[in-house]
Parts: C-alpha cells; sequence; structure tokens
C-alpha cells in the first residue's frame, strides 16, 4: 500500500506538474529558426509514458527512454517541449552555454519568496552573476582554510555530548552539527551565541518552502508558505541587525556574512542589507539541505560496506601519526580515501536528481549512437543527474558503491569525458559551495571516524521520494561506542 500510495502521489504530482507548466510555459515566446538539414530528437507522447510513470515511477521510465531513443530524445507535453540530454557526450552545451542561449531563470521563481526580490533569480541576470560571484569569492578554497579550526571546534563540541555508547539517530545527528557549523562559518558568533536555536527553526521553516507544490505555485498561501514568509522576514531582521552592529562598531569577523558585507559591485556600490541577507540565505539552506543529505548517505555507505569503512580508518592512522593529531587542511586536503568514499555517495544518491534549463536559441549535439541532431530553441532541457551517474559506459558496475572508481589508475568520471560526475553541476555552472560542502563533510567524518566505532542498526536507508533533494527516508539509526585510533 506504501508504494502504491507513493505511485499515485508522484502521479498526481506528475500530471499537475505537465498542466501547470505546460501552460507557463505556452505562454513564452519561442524564437523562429532556420531550416535545418538536420534532424529534431526522437519525439515521444506524454500519454504513452503515463502507465509507465505510473507502475515503474520516473527514474525507470526515463531509463527505458534512453535505452529506446539513445542519448537525446524529446517528451511532448501537449505541444511544449522538454529535451532529456543523456550522458557527457551532449551536456557541454548545457552546462557551458552562454545564459542568453540556455538558462535556468524560468524554473527558480520558487526561490525568490525563499531569498527575497533583491538577490539571485529576482534581479536582472548580470545582478544574479555578479552575487554569485561574490559567494564564489567568499568560498574560495583560499578563504576556507580559516574555516577548518572552527569549523572542528563545532564538531567536537558537539560529539562531546555523546556518552560512551549508545544508538542515536545519524540523519539528525548531522543535520544539527551542520548547523552548528553554518552558524559558525556562515553566519557569525552573534548568531552562534545568542539566537541559534531560533535560527535553526526559521531555517527549517524556510527549507520547507522548497517542495514540488512550491515549484508550481511560488506564492500560494498554504500553510508551509507562510511559515516561509514569516522566516524570510525575522531572518532578514536578524541579519540586518547583525549587518548594522557591525558597521557602527567597525568590527570586523572572518566569516561569510563579513566577506559578503565587504562586496563590491562592478559599478562601485556595495552590497545592500537585504542582499546580504538573501545570499546568506540561499549559501546556508542549499548547503544545509545538500550537506545534511550527502553527509547521511556517506555514513549509511561507509557502514555498510566494510571495505571501504577500514580503508577510511586506516587513512585516519596515517593522518594523525603524520600531523600529530593536528587535523588542519592541508591534513584533510590529504584524505584521499575519504573524499572518494563521500563523492562514491554523491554519485549513487546524488540530491538534485535532475537539472533543468531553457534554449533560448538552437543548438547541436553528437550523440554516442552516432547521430546528429538540432534542438530546437524554445525546447526545455533537462539533465538526468541521478541516470547520468549510473551509466555502465561511464562507471562500471554503477549500481555498486565503490569509492575506488575515483582512484588512480581508474577515475571513471575523468575518463568518460569533461561533464561525466555534474552532481555539483559543471562549466558555467557549477556549485559556488563545492569546496566547502567536501571540507565539513570531511571535518565530521574524519572526527567521528577517529573516536568512535560505528555501526548501522537499521536498513539501510531509501530515499525520500516525497523530497526535491531526495533525503534519506526516515530515520539512520546507528550505534556508536567511543574509542580512539592509535
Amino acid at each position: 500500500m506504501d508504494m502504491l500510495a507513493t505511485r499515485t502521489t508522484w502521479l498526481a504530482i506528475g500530471i499537475l506538474f505537465i498542466i501547470v507548466v505546460g501552460t507557463k510555459i505556452l505562454r513564452w515566446k519561442s524564437s523562429v529558426h532556420p531550416l535545418s538539414t538536420r534532424p529534431p530528437p526522437p519525439i515521444v507522447n506524454v500519454l504513452g509514458l503515463l502507465p509507465s510513470l505510473f507502475i515503474k515511477g520516473f527514474g525507470v521510465t526515463i531509463n527505458d527512454l534512453y535505452t529506446k531513443f539513445g542519448s537525446v530524445f524529446t517528451v511532448s507535453l501537449f505541444g511544449p517541449k522538454i529535451t532529456l540530454l543523456v550522458g557527457p557526450e551532449v551536456s557541454t552545451h548545457f552546462f557551458q552555454g552562454l545564459e542568453s542561449d540556455i538558462d535556468v531563470r524560468k524554473f527558480m521563481e520558487v526561490t525568490i519568496p525563499i531569498f527575497g526580490q533583491e538577490v539571485f533569480y529576482g534581479v536582472d541576470t548580470a545582478t544574479c552573476s555578479e552575487q554569485l560571484n561574490f559567494i564564489v569569492d567568499a568560498l574560495k578554497p583560499s578563504k576556507l582554510r580559516s574555516l577548518v579550526d572552527p569549523m572542528s571546534q563545532e564538531v567536537e563540541a558537539y560529539f562531546a555530548k555523546w556518552g560512551q555508547d549508545g544508538i542515536v539517530d545519524l540523519k539528525h545527528e548531522l543535520e544539527q552539527v551542520l548547523m552548528f557549523i553554518s552558524s559558525r562559518c556562515l553566519l557569525g558568533y552573534e548568531v552562534r551565541d545568542m539566537m541559534l536555536e531560533e535560527v535553526y527553526s526559521l531555517f527549517h521553516d524556510l527549507a520547507n518552502g522548497l517542495n514540488f507544490l512550491s515549484f508550481l505555485f511560488p506564492y500560494t498561501t498554504t500553510p508551509r508558505n507562510r511559515r516561509r514568509d514569516k522566516a524570510h522576514i525575522r531572518l532578514k531582521e536578524i541579519f540586518t541587525a547583525t549587518i548594522r552592529s557591525r558597521r557602527s562598531s567597525g568590527r570586523v569577523e572572518d566569516d561569510a556574512l563579513q566577506r559578503l558585507m565587504n562586496s563590491k559591485y562592478k559599478d562601485g556600490r556595495f552590497t545592500t542589507e537585504a542582499e546580504i541577507s538573501g545570499m546568506i540565505m540561499g549559501l546556508v539552506v542549499a548547503g544545509h539541505i545538500s550537506s545534511t543529505s550527502t553527509s547521511t548517505w556517506t555514513g549509511a555507505c561507509m557502514l555498510s560496506n566494510t571495505k571501504f569503512l577500514i580503508a577510511a580508518m586506516e587513512e585516519q592512522k596515517h593522518i594523525i601519526s603524520k600531523y600529530k593529531n593536528q587535523i588542519g587542511y592541508e591534513a584533510l586536503s590529504e584524505m584521499d580515501t575519504l573524499h572518494r568514499c563521500i563523492k562514491e555517495a554523491i554519485r549513487m544518491h546524488t540530491s538534485a536528481p535532475v537539472l533543468v534549463r531553457k534554449a533560448h536559441t538552437k543548438f547541436r549535439v553528437h550523440t554516442k549512437e552516432g547521430e546528429e541532431y538540432d534542438i530546437p530553441g524554445g525546447h526545455n532541457i533537462l539533465v538526468p543527474t541521478a541516470l547520468n551517474n549510473k551509466l555502465a559506459h561511464i562507471y562500471s558496475d554503477p549500481h555498486l558503491y565503490d569509492p575506488d572508481r575515483f582512484g588512480p589508475g581508474r577515475e571513471e568520471d575523468k575518463v568518460g569525458g569533461k561533464y561525466s560526475f555534474t552532481t555539483f553541476g559543471g562549466g558555467r555552472h557549477v556549485c559556488p559551495g563545492m569546496a566547502l560542502a567536501y571540507l565539513q563533510i570531511k571535518v565530521i567524518w574524519s572526527h567521528l571516524l577517529r573516536n568512535f566505532e560505528l555501526k548501522l542498526i537499521s536498513s539501510f536507508p531509501k530515499a525520500d521520494g516525497s523530497k526535491m533533494n531526495q533525503e534519506p527516508k526516515g530515520k539512520v539509526m546507528i550505534s556508536y561506542k567511543r574509542h580512539q585510533l592509535l
């Protein structure tokens, strides 16, 4: 009954998505294209897919279409078209194309009431680009070095509260410690020391605004959206007060909030309070949701695979010996085994199962099957990241958890092509928080592996199909016992 209910829910969501998005897209003007000698991709009508979507689900249905039609095919939504690009061979324009040729703005209206009209997709393309560059600059690896010590302090303090042994919900624990890290390294000590509990609750309400219904109807007055809007207003008040306090006192801190305060546009003006608040909200929501999901999947995968758990622990012993138990930025950078364990968990359980953009101009693709197609301007372009991450011609035994696939001599993500691994996006559209995500997850799991014997005692989690980020469903129960690696 649970599976039937899930499929029924997804079918209803799918039909609603088709109707609403189809209606919206029909209003968008498609450019007129010159005649071409190259054919468009094969087309399948969505009505013919409904039985498969209901019985097999979205992922299996898309895989079946890929098997039948190859790397490129189009789904017709009663007029509007969605063209799917499967595999790195056909993804270059999607990730490298100019915003004027292919962009994501039409699909990101849901973020405007979450982060505000003053930032990202609430402003023009040029301003949005500058704001994203501010975030990229704030999270450069060179600037992340200074965050390792405060991250480590938060992790050590949090897990010091665990007893000598016990049973916990890993997902809940990681969500908590990641919020402590975010508050310390991104929001500043003012939030960390004085109002963390309130801010944690507010960000929870804000993140809940990212759901399927809000994606379709961003401004409807549902209970979740009302809580989202109240959280946005209160968070803006908190950050505005912090910004004004720092500026009036001349106090300067080493955190992302300060770096965004110091950011300056090309025309010479500094970022406003509303812009800083919105960018911080975006940074925390995006980072916290994906990092909680990824760190939990990493734990579930490692604890279910003794070979790689032992390898990760042996690496920690080596790092401890080399750096005399001082885990700094260099030590973390050398944790290649742990890095691969995290990366493989992301490959198998990506937090962004699909990426979508709208093509404004025609572009050409060459498939691995030897076909050549023109993708018309006006099409909506979808890259199924979850499927791409499990393509057999890129990844050997793709459904097997095997971090060694990223190791020396194999490097399957590189051998397969530039866009073989795009969980964090790619090209012009790579996620600016990627380095931060890896860093904080490494800090957490390095500490856990060095200080605890851990066992997964619940069954391996399934992905929560009701969530947009495919986080582990339900609780992920583990047992722990304190120990110290020699």
